[in-house]
């Protein structure tokens, strides 16, 4: 007899806005417990001293976690300038200082070399495997690791504010991989006055924004709610809010139940997408699998299980 899993079946995402000081681990832990959940995980680690948002999947959301890494981030991010620090923020030891100060002229100047495809060597501090060794664990044994530079891309760099000579504001929109204090400490080091984040907050992950997102204290107010839960039910987004970037399959119900068997159907009528590629079935609004469009045929290759 199989073991019955602890917790209720929850499926779906919370768009978190994550609190400074708290690790995404701790996150995932705690909106867990809220909700009871059997299952749980995150798309896209946040370091603990910086904030926003940290969407955090449910159930069978688990399965789609990889769409939401993988879609473009944004970030607003705060740079003082004068000093590189070992973690490449405010949480480190400052490595080597400088007097000088850039102006905005300066560091607009040198902005398009750090937008588009751009090699970028990842903080010592960071997940980073190494030998099947998180670098971050390394580093803080006082081990020197070698992180190989590697290509990340980032749409968009810019300020938005610069409240004093020792203080610039930027935005980034960036793909995946992308470490904003790597471009922190970079920018300083070519501008030769040196740098490092002392702010950081995540605003866009793939389709979640901020409009999306809800603290820990309200998602804990919906906990204890003598509403029958429906505080949290509200909270709760659809398993399918991460793969808008995906082609949508409208199928009938006898289709419907050969791909939740695993089983491919055949795309008939005007209305068959002519598009290949990934794509995900919906039947009565419910996600029934994501697959493979291909040939006027639809393959499921991760189905949902909603019990």
């Amino acid at each position: 007899m199989a073991r019955r899993k602890k917790g209720n079946i929850v499926n779906g995402w919370i768009v978190l806005d994550k609190r400074i000081g708290m690790t995404s681990t701790q996150s995932v832990g705690a909106v867990r417990r809220i909700f009871d959940a059997q299952k749980a995980g995150h798309a896209g680690t946040l370091d603990p001293l910086a904030t926003g948002i940290l969407p955090i999947a449910l159930g069978e959301a688990t399965k789609t976690v990889s769409y939401a890494v993988d879609g473009e981030k944004a970030y607003r991010f705060s740079v003082r300038w004068g000093a590189e620090t070992n973690t490449d923020d405010a949480e480190g030891t400052v490595a080597r200082s400088s007097e000088q100060r850039p102006t905005m002229a300066d560091i607009e100047e040198i902005l398009p070399r750090y937008i588009g495809d751009v090699m970028q060597t990842p903080p010592q501090f960071s997940a980073i495997k190494i030998d099947g060794n998180r670098a971050y664990d390394l580093a803080r044994e006082g081990e020197v690791v070698v992180i190989e530079p590697r290509q990340v891309h980032i749409d968009a760099l810019r300020i938005v504010d610069m409240p004093d000579d020792s203080t610039t504001v930027f935005e980034a929109e960036c793909g995946r991989g992308t470490y904003v204090r790597a471009i922190a400490r970079d920018i300083g080091r070519e501008l030769g006055c040196f740098g490092h984040v002392i702010a950081l907050r995540r605003t866009r992950v793939g389709p979640f924004h901020e409009d999306d997102a809800i603290t820990m204290d309200d998602l804990e107010a919906a906990g204890q709610a003598q509403d029958g839960g429906a505080a949290l039910a509200a909270a709760l987004r659809s398993v399918d809010a991460a793969l808008e970037g995906l082609t949508q399959l409208q199928v009938s119900q006898q289709d419907g139940g050969r791909i939740a068997r695993g089983q491919s159907i055949l795309i008939r009528g005007r209305d068959a997408p002519v598009m290949t590629g990934e794509a995900y079935a919906m039947c009565r609004g419910r996600p029934l699998a994501i697959g493979i469009l291909e040939q006027g045929e639809f393959k499921p290759l991760r189905v949902f299980n909603f019990g």
